[in-house]
């Protein structure tokens, strides 16, 4: 499956994967994302959360977005959990499919809570 491909995909479920598995944010990495993937390649993905979740809720999250790709596997790897040597090259080449969306708060309301 081609990049863009999924990168389409990802964002036309975009409010599915917000509300069923309070996905915050997505970001393509790894051989997809250079465009060298092989037939057998995964999928990678870094993962942002809207709350804290468990080992079961990632694997339901992970099995929801391989069904949606159509692809045999897709590792979900949660940003906050790269690792530090990795982080720079991870993050380098990764392609924002989709990232929580900024709430601007209006200067009023901004100076009430002083």
């Amino acid at each position: 499956m081609k990049r863009e491909e999924i990168i389409r995909m990802l964002r036309e479920h975009r409010e599915e994967l917000r509300q069923q598995f309070a996905v915050r944010s997505l970001a393509l990495f790894g051989s997809v994302a250079r465009e060298e993937a092989q037939d057998a390649s995964d999928v990678d993905l870094l993962v942002e959360f809207d709350r804290p979740v468990g080992l079961l809720h990632l694997i339901g999250t992970q099995q929801h977005i391989e069904d949606l790709l159509g692809v045999k596997k897709v590792d979900l790897v949660l940003r906050r959990c790269v690792y530090e040597e990795l982080k720079e090259d991870i993050l380098g080449e990764a392609i924002d499919v989709f990232q929580a969306e900024k709430v601007e708060i209006p200067p009023a309301a901004r100076s009430r809570g002083n």
